[in-house]
């Protein structure tokens, strides 16, 4: 049964006339061990799977353990939110929809609940603030991501520095596909794959972000680049793209926590490091180096076959989406430069709309008092000068009287 399942998966999933290049089998890949490293087997990945789960219940132990004291050591403070008052009819409407009502909900809900307009959407705009994820919240998360990225960091360039095809990228295809996979390489895209599978599991739980489906679309675009260029025995490439992304994702996540504590001058000087070394490896490297490799240095050993184009199609959409990050992150450096501090993150939370409309509407209340003012002002004027016309007019007809009386 075992030996029949698995031609059917290497009949419809694993076909070598897509996967891998013409004339090549999967056994050519296996008989790159002979130098003692192992060889790509797909099954070899199933082991992510219950990793990814180890991960979230590690993360679980990490936030509680480890960050949330950490937070409270660095100064790391929620805001309090006004509570509402219960009003059942308003808060099924706001479980349902959440998003700003229109005209039409709020007749609606004015109807049904005995409250004015405006009563409405302050009730909504405090309930959804209350919604709000706190700083200590945010904070867990961006240090467990940020002890991950730095270790994984650390442990690929400990072991990648010194290969030939770190310093040459036409060192990658040089004797594909017979080429050997050290346990290093193994252990890092297993450990990889894993903590993008647990990130893809925790999505709907994790902070939601204004770029939420962009990271939707950058993890299933990782898991698939690192299941196939494991599969394809393209793991020279798929490290050095690893290497390349956990460069700077720690700085991110860095910056990001002393941000939510309150760190100013420390979450700029961060901010700036990790705005230069992204524009650098993700605008620089990666497009020059690796994607130039992947789809020119390549065709030196293969010609373009169904998996070729695959690999670099994956390769593209991150590219794509380090273009629409760059854009966000210059954005962020022109605030920094001319108003001189970093206002916020620009891939902020859903949730920090709310707190703009608490902004505006403190400018409009600010506003109207500023109009108030004027209006009276403008009375006042008013009725003084119809003061002095009542006047100049008793002193004309007094002064045409005097004569009469003479």
């Amino acid at each position: 049964m075992r030996w029949i399942l698995e031609e059917l998966v290497n009949e419809w999933i694993w076909r070598q006339d897509f996967w891998l290049p013409p004339g090549i089998t999967w056994k050519d890949i296996a008989e790159g061990t002979a130098d003692g490293g192992r060889h790509p087997v797909p099954r070899n990945l199933l082991i992510s799977l219950p990793l990814a789960l180890g991960f979230i219940a590690l993360r679980f132990v990490f936030e509680r353990v480890v960050a949330l004291p950490l937070s409270r050591w660095l100064g790391v403070r929620d805001r309090v939110w006004v509570r509402v008052t219960p009003v059942p009819k308003l808060e099924a409407f706001y479980l349902q929809k959440k998003q700003q009502p229109s005209q039409t909900d709020l007749l609606v809900l004015e109807k049904h609940c005995g409250l004015s307009q405006r009563q409405i959407q302050t009730w909504l705009r405090h309930r959804r603030n209350q919604d709000r994820p706190g700083n200590t919240r945010k904070f867990c998360e961006a240090s467990w991501r940020f002890v991950f990225y730095l270790i994984a960091f650390s442990a690929a360039l400990v072991s990648l520095i010194n290969t030939p095809w770190f310093w040459d990228h036409r060192e990658c295809w040089r004797g594909y596909p017979r080429q050997a996979v050290a346990e290093a390489q193994y252990w890092y895209y297993i450990v990889e794959l894993s903590f993008y599978l647990s990130l893809l599991l925790c999505v709907s739980v994790d902070i939601k972000r204004k770029d939420f489906k962009e990271q939707i679309i950058h993890h299933i675009a990782t898991i698939f680049l690192i299941v196939f260029s494991y599969c394809a025995n393209y793991v020279r490439v798929g490290t050095l793209v690893m290497l390349v992304h956990d460069s700077s994702d720690f700085l991110l996540e860095s910056a990001k926590m002393f941000n939510y504590a309150g760190w100013r001058k420390t979450c700029d000087a961060l901010f700036v490091v990790f705005a230069a070394v992204f524009l650098v490896t993700r605008l620089v490297v990666f497009p020059c180096r690796i994607v130039y490799t992947a789809v020119v240095d390549s065709l030196d050993v293969f010609p373009p076959y169904p998996g070729y184009y695959f690999l670099n199609g994956l390769l593209l959409v991150l590219q794509a989406l380090h273009i629409f990050w760059a854009w966000l992150i210059l954005r962020m450096v022109h605030k920094f430069v001319f108003l001189g501090k970093v206002e916020r993150d620009e891939r902020s939370e859903e949730e920090s709309e709310a707190e703009e409309e608490d902004d505006e509407g403190g400018e409009e209340q600010h506003s109207w008092e500023q109009k108030k003012g004027a209006l009276n002002s403008k009375l006042a004027s008013l009725a003084n000068n119809c003061v002095l016309n009542n006047l100049t007019n008793q002193r004309r007809k007094m002064n045409s009287r005097m004569p009469k009386a003479r």
